[in-house]
């Protein structure tokens, strides 16, 4: 298994550059731009585990893949007074309880 094969890749479309870009979310100062999208994707791979065998080698910490930490579920979040009240009010409104209601419209993006 490759060392860079649990990072979470994104290729998508570059107008600017009439071509596919390929992105790592542990890093995003790397990218990888060909016209054919898979080869962005193997690109951007190559680049990553060439970026992790660097960091190895100068003793720098590699980024741990977002996919393998873990998550506890529990998002804390500041927002405005006003904010706050408009969505408490929303959620008695729909009958729920804020937490439910918050989780149902971040839901809606994903």
């Amino acid at each position: 298994m490759m060392p860079n094969s649990h990072y979470t890749y994104r290729v998508t479309w570059s107008p600017e550059d009439q071509e596919h870009v390929a992105t790592c979310a542990e890093f995003p100062s790397l990218s990888w731009l060909d016209e054919d999208e898979i080869e962005a994707l193997r690109g951007i791979r190559t680049l990553v585990a060439e970026t992790i065998e660097d960091m190895r080698a100068n003793g720098e910490t590699v980024p741990e893949p977002l996919a393998d930490r873990e998550y506890s579920g529990k998002i804390l979040l500041r927002t405005t007074p006003d904010v706050h009240r408009r969505l408490a009010i929303e959620a008695a409104e729909a009958r729920v309880s804020l937490n439910r209601y918050m989780n149902a419209k971040l839901s809606l993006n994903s």
